[in-house]
């Protein structure tokens, strides 16, 4: 069901078919689907990036990853230069290049509802740690491992780094990162959402145990929404790619979309199509099929 953009349901409904629809944007995630394991951008799929900017069919990266993280992109985003961040929580425009990244859209997570979240969850799975996701900044707790390649900038526990008068209080919350160090990944998703409920939108992106918060109703289709609204696009028009359950609403949203053929089982119940894996160019095969009519 959509409601003004905003994503309400992740079981894909019948529709007009989409095929018949031109595609004017492709949205397609990073990690496990654009980039190679290890973690390029292979020439076939940025021959194919520019083959669809030159035929007129815009293309946004949607990811988990905060926007320092998105240099292995930035030579790619042509005209438009955005990308949405952080699962949602950001739009940025990354024209500027390496470390001169302009926040255009941000959509925070309330720090009250960060700490409801971060207390609701402590008692569901007691033994998760926590990282705080800022637009420029990264806070951990002592105990969260070392998931991610950078130091972070203050270690303290989650109820002091959200506090109303901590100071990190100046900055948006973008999301947080919930770790649990035994319990199965999907099974501490599903712990998580119950125990969070309306608080705040949990998915995750990682195959270990590791979560992502957001606020509530934040994910990447509900941001890519309102990009698409702002731009007078409809979602037949859209193409997504993803391989994880963060990508699942999104690739409902969209009027076609494919996972990738190392997808989470999720991932391929929801979208309309499949591809071969990412270290196989499958979002490449893709749109040289579709930029020569072959969809």
């Amino acid at each position: 069901m959509r409601d003004n953009g905003r994503v309400t349901s992740a079981t894909r409904q019948p529709e007009t078919p989409a095929a018949a629809t031109p595609p004017r944007l492709i949205a397609t995630d990073l990690d496990g689907t654009l980039l190679r394991d290890d973690k390029s951008v292979s020439p076939r799929t940025v021959a194919a990036l520019a083959a669809a900017e030159e035929a007129g069919v815009e293309v946004f990266f949607v990811t988990g990853r905060p926007a320092r993280w998105m240099d292995v992109v930035s030579d790619h985003v042509h005209g438009h230069g955005l990308a949405i961040c952080g699962n949602g929580a950001a739009v940025v425009d990354l024209h500027g290049g390496p470390g001169d990244h302009r926040f255009v859209k941000v959509r925070e997570l309330p720090r009250q509802n960060a700490l409801d979240a971060v207390q609701l969850l402590r008692d569901a799975a007691p033994g998760t740690v926590y990282a705080v996701e800022q637009t420029y900044g990264f806070h951990q707790e002592p105990a969260y491992p070392k998931l991610h390649m950078e130091i972070p900038d203050t270690l303290a526990p989650a109820e002091e780094l959200l506090a109303p008068d901590s100071r990190t209080a100046v900055e948006p919350v973008l999301k947080i990162l919930a770790y649990h160090p035994e319990l199965a990944p999907d099974a501490f998703l599903t712990t998580a959402r119950i125990a969070i409920g309306d608080r705040a939108n949990v998915t995750r992106s990682s195959p270990s145990a590791l979560l992502e918060i957001s606020g509530p109703a934040v994910s990447k289709a509900s941001t890519l929404a309102l990009c698409c609204a702002e731009r007078g696009i409809s979602h037949e028009e859209v193409v997504a790619f993803g391989d994880m359950p963060n990508d699942v609403e999104m690739l409902t949203w969209a009027g076609r979309s494919y996972a990738m053929g190392n997808a989470h089982p999720d991932v391929l119940a929801a979208a309309s199509g499949s591809t071969v894996a990412n270290n196989d160019d499958g979002v490449a095969v893709v749109i040289e099929r579709l930029l020569s009519g072959g969809l």
